[in-house]
């Protein structure tokens, strides 16, 4: 059974956070969210556009994606035969860069040939695990206390290990004082490219700490400076943004620059590049591990799924929806067991329903894409 997408309904929502949350970029206290609905047959299969509202984790931010969808990506992709979910990414082979819009089709295509074929999304993608352990991303706060008192309640509820934010003048002494509160915890610390490889210094004071990783801390294109500061540190470096693809990922293993891999859905362009991604890491025996962009529960139920394949070995970025939105647009909204894990769900597709009334009154534009419309090129 193949798949026909028939229309594509495009929407920007609007979501406050309960609690900002900042990188070396900016902090973020309200998210602009790219909803995709993909139709076929009456099912409607559900993908989320990750990018951020700014173009500063990579080249891509809401307005340009909602262009990229519409006038590029979608017309692609609408109208034609499909044998599986599988065949819709190298339709944007020509697309270069813009992963994340490209990324919102594909997994909402993934998740309607789920649908329509009564399976879980988990076990369609090839996904093996029926409960994912939970960690959570903790971004820079006011103060060394604040974030202390964060880390506390989150140890409380369950997670099994605690991600920090780190930039220049917020990372050796922070860590430091999380490690003299915290002897014993699973932690890492991400950079979010903040750093240069004049900081190796600095970095490798690092080591002290016993982190599991330090998640990105040079360039966002930099592969080679990677490799050069692995050498020099005893504590793993994982890659996030410089890994978009499996040959990035097989060229940063060949040259000994990283030691584990964030795997973001959106940045790898969807599930058919996410898995040839985690097939090469597991070739080489590079854990893997899913990183998250502050997603709804649409983007975080995809996410759960990915993080079923076996070599998600590390407790990844998939939290509680409660850690971020007063209410999710998911129904039942995801929730972690006092153990730091989220069940699997076993119902079709994404395993939850979409609120389409809450979805309609979160939205801000909304703009339904047909067969017929010229691809740009």
């Amino acid at each position: 059974m193949g798949i026909r997408i028939e229309r594509i309904v495009l929407r920007e929502i609007r979501m406050p956070l309960v609690h900002f949350f900042e990188t070396s970029f900016g902090r973020t206290t309200e998210r602009r969210i790219l909803i995709v609905e993909a139709i076929s047959g009456g099912v409607s299969g559900w993908g989320e556009i990750t990018c951020g509202e700014n173009p500063f984790y990579n080249e891509e931010w809401t307005d340009s994606a909602w262009l990229i969808a519409r006038d590029y990506a979608a017309p692609r992709v609408l109208g034609c035969d499909f044998e599986s979910a599988a065949d819709v990414a190298p339709r944007f082979t020509h697309i270069r860069g813009h992963r994340m819009a490209c990324g919102g089709i594909e997994a909402a295509a993934w998740d309607l040939e789920a649908r329509m074929k009564g399976a879980p999304l988990a076990k369609h993608v090839g996904g093996e695990l029926t409960e994912i352990a939970c960690g959570v991303s903790i971004g820079i706060q006011n103060s060394v206390p604040e974030l202390l008192k964060k880390i506390e309640t989150e140890l409380q509820a369950g997670y099994q290990r605690i991600k920090m934010k780190i930039k220049p003048g917020w990372d050796v002494d922070v860590v430091r004082e999380v490690r003299r509160e915290f002897p014993a915890i699973r932690l890492m610390a991400d950079a979010n490219s903040a750093y240069t490889l004049a900081d190796a210094d600095r970095l490798k004071q690092l080591d002290e700490f016993d982190l599991m990783m330090i998640e990105q801390p040079l360039a966002h294109d930099d592969i080679i400076d990677h490799a050069a500061l692995q050498a020099r540190l005893a504590t793993p470096i994982c890659l996030d943004e410089c890994v978009r693809t499996a040959h990035h990922a097989e060229q940063a293993i060949a040259m000994r620059a990283c030691g584990v891999i964030n795997i973001k859905l959106g940045r790898v362009g969807g599930f058919r590049e996410a898995k040839r991604v985690h097939d090469v890491a597991r070739k080489h025996g590079i854990p893997v591990w899913c990183g998250g962009m502050l997603e709804s529960g649409i983007g975080r139920a995809h996410n759960i799924a990915l993080s079923t394949l076996p070599n998600f070995v590390l407790p990844g970025d998939v939290s509680a929806s409660k850690r971020y939105w007063k209410r999710d647009l998911i129904q039942p909204e995801v929730e972690v067991t006092a153990q730091g894990t989220i069940r699997v769900p076993e119902g079709p597709g994404l395993g939850y329903e979409v609120d389409r009334e809450f979805l309609k009154r979160l939205t801000v534009r909304e703009e339904t894409c047909k067969p017929g419309a010229t691809a740009s090129s």
